[in-house]
Parts: C-alpha cells; structure tokens; sequence
C-alpha cells in the first residue's frame, strides 16, 4: 500500500487505479470510510472510460495518521454549534474539513498532480466542496455525491438514520459485520444487498478499525458549519449526484447545493439511497465521464 507524507506530517495511504497517463480523478470517501468503500469494480469502470483513478483513506480512517492521543468531546461540539459559538466549537475539535481539504491537496502535491477532477461522497462530497471552494485552481471538476452544505435546514438525516449513525460500534469482529447491515435503513430500496455490506465490514474491520477517529471526523463536520456563502461564489464546474432513497442525508441537501453553485448540474437517481448500488454503477459512471470530459 502506497503513502504519501503531507507537509504537516500526516500519512496518507493511497491506491491509484487505471493510467498515469489519463485525467486524474480524486476519489474522496465519506464518515469513518476507508478508500475500499469506492469498490475495486467501480474504480476500474472509471479507470476504463479513460481516468486515472486515485483513492485515499482520510486522516483517522484506514491506513492513514490517527489522531488517537487527541480525544474529542463531540457532544460538546454539538451544543457550542446548536448556540452559535463557532469559536468554541472549533476549539474543541481536533480538525475541520478545512484540514481534511488540505491533506487531499497535499497528496496530489506528493503526486504531482497540479488539477484534478474531483468526486466525493457523503463527508467526502463536504471535504471536495471545501477543496473547489478553498483551492478552485487545483479542481477542475467537482462531483458531490450525496451530500449537503453544511446548512442545518437542509439535508436531516431521519430519526431512525440518525439513531443507527450514532449508535456505538461493537468492537468483536463478528459482531461488527452483523451490526453493519443496521446501514441498510439508509441504502437502496430497490438494491439492498446485505451480504455487500458485511463483506465491506469485513474487509474494513480487517485493514483498521478506528471508531474513536470517526467521531472526530463528526466532530471536524459539525465544526466547519455552513459552506452556503462559499458554494455561491464556487466557479468550478459542478456536478450534483443524490439519490431519492437518501434517508441520511435528504435529498434536499444535494438539491440545495446544486441551487447554490452557479450553473451546476443536478442529477437526482431514483432507486439510490446513501450508497452506491452495483446496478446504478453503469448511471454514476456514465454522469462522471461526461461531466469531466472537458
């Protein structure tokens, strides 16, 4: 497993699939999420249609740096949020979303990589958005998939969603992978696949297991606030992906930040929920060609 030192020290373990040679395309994974939750088969479909396709565990996921000595009392980020105190909130969680954007930067810095296409789902489509919005001469698409602004009023998770996210992860192995068909409350009607999940829990737990860092990643969203003012001045080309089973993240949150970001595209898919269904590959892969062809 290739990684890469960013300037500020952190190691970031990376894969890259398909050629050098080809457009780069950024693949940036989502809550508490490795890079294998962008499936081998997806990213070689990528790599097919003529992309050089480059994954990456974010910082406290994976095989990249924990921040294990720096614990967070993510309930207290809650309510500094819930009171307007942005300051407090900030100062209690080790990052934002702000550093998660500038890892990914210095990654492509490691690998010489000027521009990229950009695709982020979930966190990741938070982290890509703050990447267009902080670095826009280094993206030359953004692909936001099934995620949201960072607004409050938009994108809420359902109540039954909310309580499977937040519930604690069991720590024996077996029971992590049975636990782990609990996300399909927000998957794919149509295309639930419990056995896809377990394997993944399987595959995840076996290459790390960090929920500790997951909270911080929580800790680092609900600190960065809204991205609403930054997404209307976004002059990156921009292609919105949601699907209409999305029950962790309402559709509402991809609508909004297609309505923000001047000229995107929004692409609604019927039959996804928050995940990405083997059957709907062939949609997702056809949408991020076209929109990063030019």
């Amino acid at each position: 497993m290739p990684t890469a030192t960013a300037r500020s020290g952190l190691t970031l373990a990376y894969e890259t699939t398909g050629s050098p040679d080809d457009p780069p395309l950024l693949l940036v994974s989502g809550l508490g999420t490795q890079l294998i939750s962008w499936d081998d088969g997806l990213c070689a479909l990528l790599a097919d249609a003529g992309r050089s396709v480059i994954r990456f565990d974010n910082r406290d996921a994976g095989l990249s740096s924990t921040f294990g000595d720096d614990p967070v009392d993510l309930a207290a980020v809650i309510r500094a949020m819930a009171s307007g105190d942005m300051a407090t909130a900030r100062s209690l969680a080790p990052y934002t979303l702000s550093d998660m954007a500038q890892d990914a930067m210095e990654l492509l810095d490691v690998l010489g990589i000027d521009r990229a296409h950009v695709v982020g789902a979930s966190m990741g489509g938070m982290i890509a958005q703050t990447m267009a919005i902080e670095h826009p001469d280094r993206v030359r698409t953004l692909t936001s998939i099934m995620s949201t602004t960072g607004e409050p009023e938009f994108g809420r998770s359902t109540r039954e969603a909310r309580k499977v996210l937040l519930a604690p992860a069991p720590t024996e192995r077996e029971a992590f992978i049975e636990d782990s068909v609990r996300a399909l409350e927000w998957h794919s009607k149509r295309y639930p696949d419990p056995d896809e999940v377990r394997a993944l829990a399987a595959r995840s737990f076996d290459r790390s297991f960090r929920p500790a860092g997951t909270a911080r990643q929580l800790a680092g969203i609900t600190a960065s606030g809204s991205r609403a003012d930054g997404l209307r001045s976004l002059d990156v080309p921009t292609l919105v992906i949601h699907g209409l089973d999305d029950t962790l993240i309402d559709p509402s949150g991809g609508r909004r930040t297609a309505e923000l970001v001047p000229g995107a595209e929004l692409l609604l898919v019927p039959d996804m929920g928050h995940d990405r269904p083997r059957p709907l590959w062939p949609v997702l892969v056809e949408a991020i060609v076209a929109h990063t062809s030019g």
